[in-house]
């Protein structure tokens, strides 16, 4: 099945947004002039809640708003407690939003560019390949 697009998470944004240069930044700099990338719920709360101003706010919020969106439909959570379930059968648990973020990745067909390891977890997650970017 071909991937849809990439959904960077988190952690990638917040390093695109410091200064200077690193080859993640670089990574997504180029990915967003090339590729369909996306944004949902979970990262732009993640984003907004660690925001120190209004300025910053307001950079990153409209950087996100023009990238195509994706919410949470019934199948998405019905997947995202299926993913939580799995988890926690076999003792491991991840933070909600993760949880969410994997459901809205493996039903809208997108790869997850992310440094957070333990999306490793979900099996189902494509991983956009980062081995050779740092």
């Amino acid at each position: 099945m071909k991937v849809s697009g990439i959904l960077p998470d988190t952690c990638i944004w917040i390093e695109y947004f410091k200064p200077g240069a690193s080859a993640l930044k670089q990574t997504l700099e180029r990915l967003l002039l090339n590729e369909s990338i996306f944004v949902c719920g979970p990262i732009l709360f993640e984003l907004v809640q660690g925001l120190k101003s209004d300025k910053e706010k307001m950079v990153i919020v409209d950087a996100m708003k023009s990238l195509e969106y994706r919410e949470m439909s019934e199948d998405i959570w019905i997947k995202a407690g299926e993913i939580s379930s799995t988890l926690r059968k076999s003792g491991k648990t991840l933070p909600l939003s993760d949880v969410l973020i994997a459901a809205i990745v493996i039903k809208s067909n997108l790869s997850l560019f992310t440094t957070d390891k333990h999306f490793e977890e979900i099996k189902e997650v494509l991983m956009y390949p980062i081995a050779s970017i740092q």
